[in-house]
């Protein structure tokens, strides 16, 4: 389960249903260009939040009849509503995913006590693995080092997506739980996780940029720092002109430039303007194009 996981973008049409040819396309350029050792379906990335319970099965079962076996799957099934969270959890399982993944219940101050039978609600109605999503930024949920102790004495928890930037917090929990997993969650920040021992990352930018992220992690891990670093400036410069531009629009738009049907987003975010088509073309040329002219040179 280590290793570098794209959170999963999800195509749609104009009329925001699900494209199934682009969601497959998706899914093959993160396995075959990317060379992604897992997906991370249904995070944030992949719009979740804003689909239906039947839209978020469909997206499960694309995602596991393409992939089949070639890579690690994660299904986020983590929800304000707990009751579709156990039916997507005993639905991801029975399609064969290698591990469950939740967010932590957001919107209303649940106290711990709250989020911890969330989760075991969760873990205890399937035969499967979990692994906590925490990204406070978003949930307004910030755990301490206790709490995800006492999360982790429950054996089926094996880990956390940590998408948060308190790297004190990152380090207790590394030297505290050595035989959990913890995957970075920022991708502007992975140089950093992996010197404090993540155990591997999951990023939208994957999706794009996954060649780059696999780098990182494996100069890292053998102590090239230096190299890691170089090719860290190179992905925070991409970071910096897709967050300029529109995030999941941006990566959709690189990803339509290699050929992938990747479709528009789905509303309420904006469709893409001929200036954000514009400026992905641009991003593609000098982030893709050049690299691989210097790779032929």
């Amino acid at each position: 389960m280590k290793g570098i996981y794209s959170a999963l973008l999800v195509s749609f049409d104009e009329n925001g249903n699900i494209n199934e040819k682009g969601l497959r396309q998706i899914v093959r350029h993160n396995i075959d260009v990317c060379k992604v050792d897992g997906l991370y379906v249904g995070g944030s990335t992949g719009e979740n939040f804003m689909l239906s319970t039947d839209e978020k099965k469909r997206i499960f079962e694309i995602a596991k009849d393409e992939a089949k076996n070639d890579i690690k799957l994660i299904a986020q099934v983590g929800s304000v509503n707990l009751k579709e969270a156990v039916e997507l959890a005993k639905f991801a399982t029975e399609l064969g995913y290698d591990s469950l993944s939740a967010v932590t219940p957001f919107y209303y101050k649940f106290d711990f006590e709250e989020i911890k039978h969330y989760y075991e609600t969760i873990v205890n109605s399937v035969d499967n693995k979990m692994i906590i999503y925490s990204i406070p930024f978003l949930t307004g949920v910030n755990m301490s080092l206790d709490q995800f102790a006492e999360l982790f004495e429950n054996e089926k928890i094996i880990g956390v997506k940590f998408t948060a930037a308190d790297f004190y917090l990152l380090e207790r929990m590394r030297k505290r739980f050595p035989d959990k997993l913890i995957y970075a969650g920022f991708d502007e920040m992975m140089l950093p996780a992996v010197v404090l021992g993540v155990d591997g990352a999951i990023g939208s930018t994957f999706n794009v940029n996954g060649v780059r992220a696999k780098q990182i992690f494996e100069l890292a891990k053998n102590n090239k720092i230096e190299e890691a670093r170089e090719i860290q400036h190179i992905t925070n410069d991409l970071i910096t002109d897709i967050l300029g531009n529109g995030l999941y629009q941006t990566i959709k738009l690189i990803l339509e430039e290699q050929g992938v049907e990747a479709g528009y987003c789905r509303q309420p975010m904006k469709e893409a303007t001929e200036e954000m088509k514009q400026k992905a073309k641009e991003m593609y040329n000098k982030y893709f194009v050049k690299e691989l002219d210097k790779v032929n040179a």
